[in-house]
C-alpha cells in the first residue's frame, strides 16, 4: 500500500510505479455472482464440466470480472489523503491478454501516467496492469481515468 498525504504528493509521483496490491483468488463463486449479475452465462465460465473439455482446461473469469477486480485491487494499493470521494471517470484503454482461470490470482500494479486540476480536485489517469500469478504476460492491461474530489 502506497500512502500518498495529499495531491501534491500525488502528482510529484507521475511516471512511476505507485503501488502493487495483494494476491486475490478468483473463485468459481465470484465467477458465477458476476455471470448472474451481468448476464453472461457462458459455459467457459460458468459450466465446470464443459470447461474441463475446453480449450482452456477449466473455467475463466470473464474478462470484464477481472477488469471490474481493478477497482478494489487499485484501492488496496493506493490511497491519497485528502479525498471525500472518487469517481471513475473511464477508461482510454483496455486489453484482455492472458486468460483468468478458477482458483488462480491476481493482483493490480499501479502507475501513475498523469494528472491534472479539475474543479473540486484532479483526475488522475493511471496503467493498471492486472498480474495473473505464474503467468508470462499479464491478464489485463488497462488505462484507468480517475476524479479524486477534495
Amino acid at each position: 500500500m502506497t500512502d500518498f498525504p495529499d495531491f501534491d504528493a500525488f502528482r510529484a509521483a507521475v511516471g512511476t510505479e505507485i503501488g502493487v496490491s495483494e494476491w486475490l483468488t478468483v473463485d468459481q463463486a465470484r465467477i458465477d455472482t458476476f455471470a448472474d449479475a451481468t448476464g453472461d452465462h457462458q459455459w467457459i465460465h460458468v459450466d465446470p464440466e464443459q470447461a474441463a473439455a475446453g480449450p482452456f482446461g477449466r473455467p475463466i473469469a470473464h474478462g470484464f470480472l477481472t477488469l471490474s477486480l481493478s477497482v478494489p485491487l487499485v484501492n488496496q494499493a493506493v490511497t491519497v489523503g485528502g479525498v471525500k470521494m472518487g469517481i471513475n471517470y473511464g477508461l482510454n484503454k483496455v486489453r484482455f491478454i492472458t486468460p483468468v482461470p478458477v482458483d488462480s490470482r491476481i493482483r493490480a500494479r499501479v502507475t501513475l501516467v498523469a494528472v491534472k486540476d479539475i474543479p473540486g480536485g484532479i483526475e488522475a489517469i493511471r496503467g493498471i496492469t492486472i498480474e495473473l500469478e505464474g503467468a508470462e504476460k499479464p491478464a489485463c492491461v488497462a488505462e484507468g481515468i480517475a476524479r479524486l474530489l477534495s
